[in-house]
């Protein structure tokens, strides 16, 4: 028992110790809120140990390594052991774990592969969750398999859910009601201030100037919050030579070494001050001894996946009021502290209450494996705090069963299985293991590595130059990555045939060939096979090939850059690929020419790798073609004629307001339907010049089920006939029907005009005799009992031949002036 050898140290959190503990022991579940410096990391584990029915170990989740090494590390001082005794941690990289371990700190990840592994959690009594509310989605998904495998396994499991800033309430109904102990506030008060920054100014000018204010008129270390590395650096390079030589400069991010992390976050020597550069690594979970000033830019960057092209980027966003909170908690750990933010304090407010779900925009390839593993078809079986997006989880199953790690039936396969094995991303788990089966696992496993760890082998964008530099790099976490990198090789089966010396290229077909690239245009510039353009400084040694395989972009649309990447040879595609390699006869449209051209290629994906001309297409094949260049260029690039247009604003109309079977004219959905209102009317044509506006009018009506088409002119009739016997067109293109119509002609009528068989009153806007707006109007009655009299008594003075009659409801409708005389 660990109280009888030591007392914890008292903090805030201690004050609902004893609450935890009777909650604890009357149910299975509970919720916890603490707000940053309570204590709950360190002391809330140490005293379950305590507890009467804490027999096995306590696993706690921390969501960033170093949290994880920073919480073991005190933890194991409070006990006046090292970490690896009572209290130990087990990471991707790094594990002091013993027999004698009781509390293991872990990361996420390593836990979500423990109950994969082991669903029953054996030797386990507690599994808490600190920081849960940064969502990540092996976070998530590790409290829903948890709960799952206490509700079917082990009731006698405990869960905590602990947090400074938790959304509670979701959580709570998550966990079936549990109860929710918070704690009081911080050890030390905070000041916030504001300082508004010009939205045109760099960030890192920005911070560099508030943290020489912040060192020059107050006291204590200060720790900076900036979105990424990059920011860092040059925020880094701006405060070289301006700070006094007794204050340290120390950045902190996720891709240095354990030791220089553990660097920045020791307690400065005596005399020293210490300014921090962070990343939102420093938010939680960790004390960085003597920070008293937090300076927060505002800014975090977050990974945001596209399932259609399966990239994930890196975007800068505003942080959540959350992190926030988080941030400023940092300055009052040890001392009264100060949080400056940089934007106005009325701004707060707009931010998003909490961090997006990461289940809500990651690459779910992996989640999807395990799934299976566990053996769950539907997530909605489990319980998800939000469940994963059906499009990304069906686009990871697609790119699964392309992979042959899942069977039509969505159960993983022996491939599958073994990939599982390997704690990799699917992609680089099928390129190990392609790898391996030619006798290239070390080479392979390496490369995996080397993606994985960011900061490994330097910074360069070709891959061969960084898998050279890995294997000599020296240092702890090189070292380190090289032992997993040769565990993981040593783990696969041998190759059955003679060993061949694969480059990074061959390797990396079989991870990314979706993102296999052809050098098109400019120096620099690429399309991959799955359309989307990538570019490249054209001062980098790559931008020179003819072919690239990418593994890594960032960037949107038009702009995306190319972050790691290596040289393939065309041979090295077909020997590798030659599966996904498609040769054949096929139409396509021209966009110089604007016609439809014939073609015979060798194609992977939206890759042309060999084409020849063939003979201009003709009949549906030519319509097809043309109807591509429409989605290309987009509908106006089509000669509709004013009738074309109204009928397509009145159908377009009917389906706004009576809704199916009236189909929708949004140019969206016209484009989609091509192939059934477009490509049937233009057979022989292969021009977009050769399209005449009769065959799209006829291609439009042909969208109306046949037995709505009589009813088009009733509902919808193309013109108002007006009391004089003119026609008039009524405009459909807005949220209502409208009639434009000289306020003369509409004398004697005593009803409002209707359209949709009398359902829906047309919007007048009356006009003068000169066509001028008068008024609008949608009770023409009312209008003529109402300001009529203020409309006449102005109109008579205006058009004085004309009639202006007191009572125009029983006058006569006419589009001329007045006979003289009259």
């Amino acid at each position: 028992m660990i109280s009888s050898r030591i007392s914890l140290p008292e903090l805030p959190i201690t004050s609902v110790l004893s609450e935890i503990g009777q909650s604890l022991a009357a149910g299975n579940r509970l919720v916890l809120s603490a707000p940053p410096g309570a204590g709950k990391t360190t002391t809330v584990p140490l005293h379950l140990l305590d507890q009467e029915w804490c027999t096995g170990r306590i696993i706690l989740l921390e969501p960033r390594r170093l949290a994880a090494r920073a919480a073991a590390s005190r933890m194991a001082t409070i006990l006046n052991e090292q970490a690896g005794q009572t209290v130990g941690y087990r990471m991707r990289l790094d594990n002091r774990i013993s027999k004698a371990t009781r509390i293991e700190v872990v990361t996420e990840g390593v836990f979500t592969r423990m109950i994969l592994e082991d669903p029953k959690l054996t030797g386990v009594s507690a599994v808490l969750f600190d920081e849960f509310h940064e969502r990540s989605l092996d976070a998530d998904f590790g409290l829903a398999l948890a709960l799952d495998s206490q509700g079917a396994l082990r009731e006698d499991l405990r869960l905590i859910v602990m947090s400074a800033t938790l959304d509670v309430d979701r959580v709570c109904a998550l966990l079936d009601s549990p109860p929710w102990v918070k704690s009081e506030g911080r050890t030390f008060p905070i000041e916030i201030r504001h300082v508004d920054r010009d939205a045109s100014e760099r960030i890192e000018d920005s911070v560099t100037r508030a943290i020489l204010s912040a060192h020059d008129r107050e006291n204590g270390s200060i720790l900076a919050f900036l979105p990424g590395q990059a920011e860092i650096k040059r925020v880094q390079e701006r405060l070289i030579g301006k700070l006094p030589e007794a204050t340290v400069l120390a950045p902190l991010y996720g891709a240095m070494s354990q030791r220089d992390q553990d660097l920045a976050i020791k307690p400065s020597p005596v005399g020293q001050r210490k300014v921090v550069l962070s990343t939102s690594i420093a938010e939680t979970s960790i004390t960085i001894d003597g920070v008293r000033i937090v300076i927060d830019s505002g800014l975090q960057r977050l990974p945001v996946y596209e399932p259609s092209t399966g990239i994930t980027r890196l975007e800068t966003v505003r942080v959540s009021r959350a992190s926030a909170d988080q941030r400023a908690g940092r300055a009052g750990r040890t001392e009264p502290g100060i949080a400056i933010r940089l934007w106005h304090a009325g701004q707060t407010a707009a931010l998003p209450a909490f961090t997006p779900p990461q289940i809500l925009a990651s690459d779910l390839a992996a989640l999807a494996l395990d799934l299976a593993h566990w053996g769950v078809k539907d997530p909605a079986t489990l319980s998800f705090l939000d469940q994963p997006p059906l499009a990304a989880l069906t686009e990871a199953r697609n790119l699964l069963r392309m992979m042959e790690a899942l069977d039509n039936n969505d159960a993983l396969t022996v491939r599958g299985k073994l990939m599982r094995e390997l704690s990799l991303p699917p992609r680089l788990a099928a390129m190990v293991i392609a790898g391996a089966e030619r006798g290239a696992a070390r080479k392979a496993a390496r490369l995996a590595i080397l993606l994985t760890e960011q900061g490994l082998g330097g910074q360069d964008v070709d891959l061969d130059s960084r898998l050279r530099q890995f294997g000599s790099e020296r240092g702890e976490r090189a070292e380190a990555a090289r032992g997993l990198a040769d565990k993981l090789a040593k783990s696969l089966p041998k190759a059955t045939g003679q060993a061949e010396d694969l480059s990074a290229g061959q390797l990396l077909l079989h991870a990314f060939p979706d993102r296999v690239a052809i050098q098109r245009g400019a120096r620099g510039r690429f399309v991959m096979a799955n359309g989307r353009g990538a570019e490249l400084p054209e001062t980098e040694r790559l931008s020179g090939c003819k072919y690239l395989v990418i593994a890594d972009l960032t960037g949107r649309a038009a702009q995306v850059r190319i972050l790691a990447a290596t040289e393939v040879r065309r041979s090295d595609i077909e020997d590798e690929l030659q599966h996904s390699i498609i040769s054949g006869e096929e139409a396509f449209f021209d966009t110089v020419s604007k016609q439809v051209r014939a073609r015979r290629v060798v194609r992977l994906g939206a890759l042309v790798l060999e084409e020849s001309p063939l003979p201009r297409p003709v009949g549906e094949t030519a319509a097809r073609g043309l109807a591509d260049g429409v989605r290309q260029v987009g509908l106006q690039c089509l000669p509709f004629s004013k009738e074309a247009e109204q009928m397509r604003d009145r159908i377009g109309f009917l389906h706004r307001t009576i809704g199916s079977p009236w189909p929708d004219m949004a140019e969206e959905r016209l484009l989609e339907r091509l192939d059934e209102w477009f490509v049937p009317f233009q057979s022989g044509r292969t021009r977009l010049d050769a399209v005449d506006a009769g065959s799209l009018m006829e291609g439009l009506r042909s969208l109306v089920p046949f037995e709505l088409r009589q009813d088009l002119a009733r509902l919808a009739p193309t013109h108002f006939e007006a009391p004089t016997g003119q026609r008039h067109p009524i405009r459909y293109d807005g949220e209502e029907p409208v009639l434009a119509i000289r306020v003369q002609e509409l004398f004697g009528l005593k009803a409002h005009p209707a359209v949709a068989g009398g359902k829906l009153p047309l919007l007048l806007e009356l006009t003068s005799p000169a066509h001028r707006p008068i008024q609008t109007t949608r009770d023409l009655p009312g209008f003529w009992s109402g300001s009529w009299k203020d409309v006449r008594a102005d109109m008579r003075g205006r058009y004085p031949k004309h009639p202006w009659p007191e009572d125009p409801a029983h006058a006569q409708a006419t589009h001329r002036a007045k006979h003289k005389g009259t």
